[in-house]
C-alpha cells in the first residue's frame, strides 16, 4: 500500500545539521539541499523536524517491496536498516540500498562506496516526482476552469482564470509559435510548445517556494533531458527532404565542402537537445546555489552582522530567480519552435 505520511522524530541528525563542535560544511548543506530526496521536510517543531514521509517502490529480490521513506527517521548515512520483504534496506545519500546475505551494516571501501550492498530498481515517489504530478494536476484544473468560462461566457470575453490564460496563449502562439514555425505550419506545434512553456514555468515556480525545500524539477538533469529528447524526436520526425539535404550534403558549396560540412551538421542535430537540457538545468541549479551559498555566510563568518548583507543579496537573487522562472521556459519554448521551423522550412527558390 502506498502512502503520504507527515512524520514527527527527534533525531538529532535528520536535517544533515552539524553535530556539536562540528564545523559547517556550506558545500554539504548546498548539495542536500538541491538534489532530489524522498521526503520533505516541511518546519521544525519544538526541536523536532515535521516532514511528509513518500512512498518507496522497490523490485528487489523478493519482488515489488514498498513501505515509507518514514522508516528511515530522516537518516541518510546508512545506519538505519529498514526490513520489508524478506530484505534490508539502508538509505545513503538519498539512494536505496539492499544489503546482501546476512549483512547488518554496510562496509565501505575507500571512497565510501558500500561493498556489500546493491541498489534494486526504484521507482519510488520522491519528492520531484511528487512535484510533478502536483503542476500536472494545477495545469488541468488552470485549463479546465479557462475552457469552462469561455464555454460561459456569451460574447466570448475571457474572465477570470481565462483572462490571465489567453494572453499568455496568445503570446506563444504569435511570437513564438508564429515567426519561428511560420503561418502555415506553426498550429499543429501549438499544443506541444504551451505545453512545455507552462509546464517548465510552473515548476520553476515550485522550485522557489520555501516549504517545499528543494522541489526543483527543471533542476534535475533527468526532467531537462526528456523534456530535450521529445524536442528532437518532433524535429527528427518534422524534418523535410529540404532539411535533411542540408544536413547530409548542403547545396550550394563545393563537394569538398560538402563532405567537411555533413560531420559537424550530424553531430549539430545532437548538440541541440543537449544544449536545451543543459542551458536550462544549469540555470535554474545555479540560481538556488547562489542563493544557498549567500545565506551560508552567516554560519561560515558566525556572525550575525553579516545577516543583513546575506539576506538582502538572497532577496534580490530571489527577485530575479522568479523572473528567470519564466524567462526560462521562453528560452526552451522558443528554441524548440526554432528547431521545428529549420526542420519544416520549405527549399528556397
Amino acid at each position: 500500500m502506498l502512502f503520504l505520511a507527515v512524520t514527527f522524530t527527534g533525531n538529532a541528525s535528520e536535517n544533515n545539521d552539524p553535530k556539536e563542535g562540528e564545523a559547517f560544511d556550506a558545500k554539504e548543506m548546498i548539495l542536500h539541499h538541491v538534489k532530489d530526496a524522498h521526503e520533505f521536510h516541511l518546519w521544525d517543531w519544538n526541536g523536532k523536524p515535521v516532514s511528509l514521509s513518500l512512498p518507496i517502490i522497490l523490485w528487489t529480490d523478493n519482488g515489488l517491496t514498498t513501505f515509507s521513506s518514514s522508516k528511515f527517521h530522516h537518516d541518510d548515512s546508512g545506519e538505519v536498516i529498514v526490513e520489508a520483504n524478506g530484505g534490508k534496506f539502508v538509505k545513503l545519500h538519498e539512494k536505496i540500498y539492499q544489503l546482501e546475505g546476512n549483512a547488518t551494516t554496510v562496509n565501505f571501501d575507500a571512497e565510501h562506496h558500500p561493498t556489500n550492498a546493491h541498489q534494486p530498481l526504484s521507482i519510488s515517489i520522491t519528492r520531484n516526482v511528487f512535484m510533478m504530478w502536483v503542476s500536472v494536476i494545477v495545469l488541468l484544473l488552470i485549463f479546465i476552469t479557462a475552457a469552462r468560462s469561455y464555454k460561459k461566457s456569451k460574447d466570448g470575453v475571457p474572465t477570470g482564470v481565462a483572462g490571465f490564460v489567453e494572453p499568455l496563449v496568445v503570446f506563444v502562439r504569435d511570437e513564438i509559435a508564429k515567426p519561428m514555425i511560420g503561418e502555415h505550419k506553426y498550429k499543429k506545434y501549438m499544443p506541444y510548445l504551451l505545453t512545455i512553456f507552462f509546464f517548465i514555468w510552473i515548476n520553476n515556480i515550485f522550485g522557489l517556494i520555501p516549504i517545499l525545500n528543494g522541489a526543483n524539477l527543471s533542476g534535475n538533469i533527468a526532467f531537462t533531458c526528456t523534456l530535450a529528447v521529445f524536442t528532437f524526436i518532433i524535429t527528427t520526425i518534422s524534418g523535410n527532404s529540404n532539411y535533411w539535404k542540408h544536413i547530409f550534403w548542403m547545396p550550394g558549396v563545393p563537394v569538398p565542402m560538402k563532405i567537411f560540412l555533413m560531420p559537424i551538421e550530424i553531430i549539430g542535430m545532437f548538440v541541440k537537445p543537449i544544449s536545451l537540457m543543459i542551458r536550462l538545468f544549469a540555470n535554474i541549479t545555479a540560481g538556488h546555489v547562489i542563493i544557498l551559498a549567500l545565506m551560508s555566510l552567516i554560519f561560515v563568518f558566525k556572525s550575525v552582522a553579516i545577516a543583513p548583507v546575506s539576506v538582502a543579496f538572497s532577496l534580490f537573487i530571489t527577485v530575479i530567480e522568479i523572473i528567470v522562472t519564466a524567462i526560462q521556459a521562453y528560452i526552451f519554448t522558443i528554441l524548440s519552435a526554432l528547431y521545428f521551423g529549420m526542420a519544416t522550412e520549405e527549399e528556397h527558390h
